[in-house]
Formats: structure tokens, C-alpha cells, sequence
């Protein structure tokens, strides 16, 4: 299974709905959940400051469901 770090600034708090003139970031494929992890911990405190910055780890499995 491979692994993907994915998210950026978004509208508001819901999260739904990127800011405008805001694309989704996307790193990865990454072979083990841990090598995600640390590139998702890493973007997740460059952007600790921002309170409408979300990333996230999701699974090929996961989205293709």
C-alpha cells in the first residue's frame, strides 16, 4: 500500500473547501505509513500558525473508496 500527504489552505474551519487561488499539495507516494508521516509532520509545523492549514495522510486504498 502506498501512502500520500495532501492538503493546504482552506476557506474556512470546515475544511471543505480550498482558499481561493489555493491549490491542493500533494507529496508522496510513499512506501510505509512512517515516511509519511514525517513529511506530513513537517509541513503540519511549517504551518502550525495557520489555523485554516490542514494536511492529512491518506492510503491509495482509502482513496479509491
Amino acid at each position: 500500500m502506498r501512502y500520500w500527504v495532501v492538503g493546504g489552505e482552506y476557506k474556512d474551519a470546515s475544511f471543505a473547501e480550498l482558499a481561493p487561488g489555493r491549490t491542493m499539495e500533494r507529496h508522496g507516494p510513499f512506501a510505509s505509513y512512517e515516511e509519511a508521516h514525517k513529511v506530513w509532520a513537517s509541513r503540519a509545523w511549517a504551518t502550525v500558525d495557520s489555523a485554516l492549514t490542514r494536511f492529512r495522510i491518506i492510503s491509495e486504498e482509502s482513496a479509491a473508496a
